[in-house]
């Protein structure tokens, strides 16, 4: 028996270890895994399948499955997933630590750099950041609509939901296309059964799965509320980004609108501001939310700074932690259950829509303000989609012909 068999063989989650253990491997991947959550899955299957054989091939699949059911960064929750099945909770922390402290300490630091720039915030100094920006986006718009559009009713679905953003630019427009995406895709939409895949051997006590699911849903009804009634600013802030990592569903992308709509109409974070952290967000290693480290070092209210990265660091991933612990126990029944399946098809393609919209306003209003901003993105996307260059490349490539750009218009 070849190894490769013998590695399918075993079942998920039966190795056993210690949390540095996990800190270890996950602080590598942290410092190195470039190019985006379907990347870092990637990495994640050479490091945690093929070299370590912590998981099979189809546990590993049927793990990412399940994040990528769920709302949230998929890429963060696989990992905390690895690491709760090789050393339990102690284990998921470690993970979630080791993989999300470079590039949230580095998004940091760039976001106290754009606190010292001060004015001139609106000179060109960060409009290659910008204008990378908007080919990252339009890559992924790109990219999502002909994966999870892939026919004229889903494509239509995000066509709508984008009018209705572009038209009626409110949050709540955002909550509700998602809602509406669900409900058609529950009523009218098909899903093949899956058949073929190994059950995940990761045990979570259903006792601590319920407490996790209640206080994930105590805490998105209540934080709103708590927040009109205790005019502070760190519990608004803790409610904004727990929104806006509880509600983000086909990667971490689709975050970006979630977020300008609670931090930028506020005038928390400025346009500029906003959309060159999120370009710089592509140049760095491990998950993109991270971008939330940066926004709250940038924040005009306090907290900012270090608390204020720390506040909204824990904020947006908290219901990542709360549902992959919640979810655990009940997944083979959610796996197989059609009108949920119907739904996730709906909601995937709202979000492509979600997406859209976000590409014209604020992406493109703000990146793209004359001649040599679009010859920029032209620039950016050309790298990204014909000449495939990772995302953290193109990053800098796009920052320097910025500064070229501007010292000759």
């Amino acid at each position: 028996m070849n190894k490769r068999a013998d590695q399918d063989s075993k079942p998920a989650g039966k190795g056993r270890g210690h949390w540095l253990e996990v800190f270890l491997a996950f602080l590598r991947l942290g410092l190195t895994s470039f190019g985006g959550p379907v990347a870092h899955l990637g990495y994640f299957r050479e490091e945690f399948v093929t070299r370590r054989g912590w998981f099979t091939e189809k546990s590993y699949a049927d793990l990412v499955a399940l994040c990528q059911f769920l709302p949230g960064p998929a890429s963060s929750q696989v990992g905390l997933s690895i690491g709760l099945a090789r050393a339990g909770l102690p284990g998921a922390l470690a993970a979630w630590t080791a993989f999300t402290l470079p590039s949230a300490l580095l998004l940091t630091v760039f976001g106290y750099g754009v606190l010292a720039l001060g004015s001139d915030m609106n000179g060109d100094y960060l409009r290659g950041l910008k204008a990378a920006a908007v080919a990252v986006v339009a890559h992924a718009v790109w990219g999502m609509g002909r994966s999870l559009c892939p026919d004229r009713e889903r494509l239509s679905l995000a066509v709508a939901g984008a009018v209705l953003l572009v038209v009626w630019p409110h949050p709540l427009g955002q909550v509700g296309v998602i809602l509406a995406g669900g409900v058609i895709g529950w009523l009218f939409l098909k899903s093949e059964e899956e058949r073929d895949h190994t059950p995940l051997d990761i045990t979570v006590p259903r006792s601590l799965a319920i407490t996790a699911l209640a206080v994930f849903f105590l805490l998105l009804a209540s934080l709103p509320l708590l927040a009109g009634f205790f005019p502070v600013q760190a519990l608004a802030l803790f409610d904004s980004f727990y929104r806006s990592g509880a509600l983000v569903f086909g990667g971490g992308h689709v975050v970006l609108p979630l977020l300008q709509a609670e931090v930028v109409p506020p005038g928390w974070v400025g346009e500029d501001s906003f959309l060159a952290g999120y370009g710089a967000a592509q140049a760095v290693p491990g998950p993109l939310f991270t971008f939330a480290a940066y926004l709250g070092t940038v924040m005009g209210p306090v907290p900012n700074g270090v608390i204020g990265a720390a506040i909204c660091l824990v904020a947006i991933f908290l219901p990542s932690f709360l549902l992959v612990i919640g979810a655990l126990p009940f997944w083979e029944r959610l796996r197989h259950f059609q009108p949920m399946r119907r739904a996730l098809l709906g909601v995937n393609a709202a979000v492509v829509g979600l997406l859209l919209a976000a590409l014209y306003h604020p992406v493109w209003t703000s990146g793209v303000r004359a001649p040599g901003d679009f010859a920029l993105v032209l620039l950016a996307f050309t790298l990204l989609a014909i000449w495939r260059l990772p995302a953290w490349l193109v990053v800098v490539i796009t920052a320097a012909a910025g500064v070229g750009v501007s010292l000759l218009t």
